[in-house]
């Protein structure tokens, strides 16, 4: 049975981690707000996404430390670590639940904010019909509605899939034993990271993937890097080789089917990780009944200004074409509460879109790569140090990777950084304060950083520039 209409100043559908803080400052502000879940409070990134794998790869990374133990002059009695997987998911399961509660807790005590568990779909244009969790329906209005319903793992197109158990991002983190062959379908970030944490478990990783390298957005040094990296960890890599069928094995394994430039092959595996990208959840929502429109894909198109097709609604998130970071997510949030609450009139027009991919050593990027500089027919100056050239990296011994920058040649700003080595991803945001403040490289060539410290190679890696023009 569905009750009677309730009328609010606005509706948010999702509590991820830009609906969630949108809602309560909603609320704080005198906005009667609804806040529509249907499954978690905290979106992907507390459940399913940045909190538990980062958490899994903090406990791949000692795995591989301890392997290394006696390179550092410490002798442990197992030559190879036993892995407790039990362990490994209670760990990641208790970080989850800590996060995921406080955010609900700060959520149901927010005055004039009313929390719904249950799933909304359109009816009409501003009015919500919500299946509730605890039974029965409820209808809602609302003169502003934010979309922030997230994505989910993509299913790929692979003869046979029905025949033989997947995992997906978020299943294979509930595994309580160790897959002895894994092999992955494709070479995103997530493929790239699980890849690696499981093989520093102790499985042997197989990562499948369409592209001629792996990364295809970034430069070509960056990718190979990161790919060479992968190879001495253990990792096999097919690149340029597409899954064609899976079947059962006799023996209760999988079987894979995958041609690749030296023809076709059979890969037998205990274990098959699905990473083929996301598609948004906006799917269930009945978008034809409020008129909002879609790419082809189900992501909400949006303005500048996030504003759908339909004044008044607006989608943040992974649900809306851009970007598909936490740290986005929440951004969008902050550009409706200053639209919305402040009378600003901010956008996303230009803004810097930083991220991290979680491989050890980390790569850490920002702005422009240098084919994107090059193409735009910019004039550029490169800056490239090994990060061999770095005391702090060689001192706790890891110095795999590099430091690129790319330098206006004109006014001396920086354009874009690519860091692939240890906290690639802090030393990545220093960049990136020095281009919020349009700094010349120069000020980071001839700052005065603490010794022994990553952030001192900066100085380095800003003096080639200066060498280079010596030699010019």
């Amino acid at each position: 049975m569905t009750e009677v209409t309730a009328t609010y100043d606005a509706i948010i559908i999702g509590a991820g981690q830009g609906g969630g803080p949108l809602a309560t400052a909603l609320a704080a502000a005198g906005r009667k707000t609804a806040l529509i879940e249907r499954e978690h409070i905290g979106g992907t990134c507390i459940n399913t996404g940045c909190t538990p794998t980062k958490t899994m790869i903090a406990s791949a990374r000692i795995a591989a430390l301890a392997r290394r133990a006696a390179n550092y002059g410490v002798q442990l009695t197992a030559a190879e670590p036993p892995i407790d997987m039990k362990t490994v998911r209670e760990r990641k399961r208790a970080i989850v639940d800590s996060f995921r509660q406080g955010s609900e807790r700060r959520l149901r005590e927010a005055p004039g904010l009313d929390l719904f568990q249950g799933e909304a779909r359109f009816v009409a244009p501003k009015e919500l019909e919500v299946r509730l969790s605890a039974g029965g329906f409820q209808r809602l209005q609302g003169e502003i509605i934010v979309i922030d319903v997230g994505a989910r793992p993509a299913r790929p197109k692979l003869a046979g899939l029905e025949t033989v158990p997947a995992f997906d991002s978020t299943s294979i983190m509930e595994l309580d034993r160790l897959p002895t062959h894994l092999v992955i379908i494709g070479g995103g970030y997530v493929g790239l990271e699980f890849g690696q944490m499981f093989r520093r478990f102790g499985s042997r990783v197989t990562l499948v993937h369409r592209g001629k390298r792996l990364l295809a957005h970034e430069d070509d040094d960056v990718a190979e890097a990161v790919a060479q990296i992968l190879r001495e960890d253990g990792i096999e890599l097919l690149l340029d080789s597409t899954p064609q069928q899976v079947q059962p094995a006799t023996d209760g394994q999988l079987e894979l089917s995958v041609t690749t430039p030296e023809g076709k092959r059979e890969i037998k595996a205990s274990h098959l990780l699905l990473a083929t990208g996301r598609l948004p959840n906006t799917d269930t929502l009945n978008l034809e009944a409020c008129g909002v429109q879609t790419d082809e894909r189900g992501r909400i198109l949006v303005n500048e200004r996030l504003e759908t097709s339909v004044p008044g609604i607006y989608a943040i998130g992974d649900a809306r074409v851009g970007p598909a970071f936490t740290h986005i997510s929440y951004d969008d949030f902050r550009i409706l509460r200053i639209n919305l609450l402040e009378g600003g009139r901010a956008t996303t027009r230009d803004r810097f879109v930083p991220y991290t991919i979680f491989i050890d050593p980390q790569l850490g990027r920002l702005g422009l790569t240098e084919a994107q500089a090059r193409a735009r027919g910019q004039r550029i100056r490169v800056a490239r140090m090994p990060m061999t050239a770095v005391a702090r990296a060689l001192e706790v011994g890891e110095a795999r990777g590099f430091m690129k920058a790319i330098v206006d040649a004109d006014s001396g700003e920086i354009l874009g950084a690519a860091v692939l080595g240890i906290e690639g991803g802090e030393i990545m945001a220093m960049l990136e304060i020095a281009m919020l403040g349009k700094l010349s490289y120069t000020v980071l060539r001839d700052a005065i950083f603490a010794h022994p410290t990553l952030a001192e190679a900066l100085n380095n890696l800003f003096s080639s520039l200066s060498d280079e023009q010596e030699r010019e």
